[in-house]
């Protein structure tokens, strides 16, 4: 089910920019945004403290995705078609996210409504330093395909 959240101008802006600009201002050398299979990819990894601490405990954010966790990462991603630049909603979207000192874990990225624009995430404890593989499967709307990426983050 879609669920819409109602968000501060502040924490607009936040997610805003990191779904547009990538996560230049929270990792260096990570790959923010990649292009598979005709699907343009933009990644934002947000401290849950974020969050949590910028809104009240009955504010709607509170109860997104199961409840903001004590610790760990707000994992996002926003899907564009490469041809017409259109934001692509609807789809399922599942990442399974590996890091050098951390087990697997697969999560189902939720869809979400983020001022007015449609985006998918979950929170996620990333255990250890990083860097961390961000393995995506996107099944897209009306069809039948399966687009598959793997995205790279680094805690700064």
């Amino acid at each position: 089910m879609l669920k819409t959240y109602p968000l501060s101008a502040w924490m607009v802006s936040v997610v805003a920019g990191l779904m547009v600009f990538g996560m230049g201002a929270l990792a260096s050398d990570a790959r923010a945004a990649e292009t598979v299979d005709g699907v343009t990819i933009y990644l934002g990894v947000v401290p849950a403290a974020v969050v949590r601490g910028h809104h009240p405990p009955d504010h709607p954010e509170a109860e997104m995705h199961g409840g903001v966790p004590d610790d760990g990462y707000h994992v996002m991603i926003a899907l564009f078609d490469d041809k017409t630049g259109n934001r692509i909603t609807d789809a399922d979207v599942e990442a399974t996210i590996s890091g050098e000192e951390m087990a697997e874990v697969r999560k189902d990225l939720e869809r979400m409504v983020i001022a007015d624009a449609e985006t998918y995430g979950n929170y996620f404890d990333l255990t250890g330093s990083g860097p961390y593989d961000i393995d995506l499967k996107i099944r897209l709307p009306d069809d039948d395909r399966e687009v598959r990426a793997t995205l790279d983050w680094q805690r700064p």
